[in-house]
């Protein structure tokens, strides 16, 4: 019964310590999806290389699929990458985020599966 108690203790911090790191990183989780402090889903892209430090959306796609900002110091699993015109974009386990212009209101996912290359965040 201990080892069950303290096992459902350790499950309970852990997630609260992903829900703090994700909130202190500007993102939410909701309905089972990361999405931005305004509620709109995030996104990341398949030509994105995990960990790179970099996006390879840029130019056009980035007006398409706009990058999200770190919000604050993000903690594990978030990170920042450096974009191209310099500026710091907010990566979950170390890929870069996206928002797309298409989603109109919260909790939209008109882009998830988008050329099967967009797929919406699951934590």
């Amino acid at each position: 019964m201990r080892l069950l108690a303290s096992s459902l203790l350790a499950l309970a911090c852990a997630s609260a310590s992903l829900t703090a790191s994700a909130q202190s990183a500007g993102v939410k989780t909701m309905d089972g999806i990361l999405v931005d402090a305004k509620g709109m889903t995030v996104y990341t892209f398949d030509k994105d290389t995990a960990n790179s430090g970099k996006s390879v959306c840029n130019g056009p796609c980035a007006k398409l699929w706009p990058p999200v900002a770190p919000m604050g110091m993000p903690a594990a699993p978030y990170s920042t990458v450096t974009r191209d015109d310099g500026s710091a974009q907010l990566a979950y386990q170390g890929k870069p985020l996206y928002l797309y212009e298409a989603d109109k209101k919260p909790g939209e996912r008109t882009g998830d599966n988008f050329k099967d290359i967009w797929h919406v965040v699951k934590p």
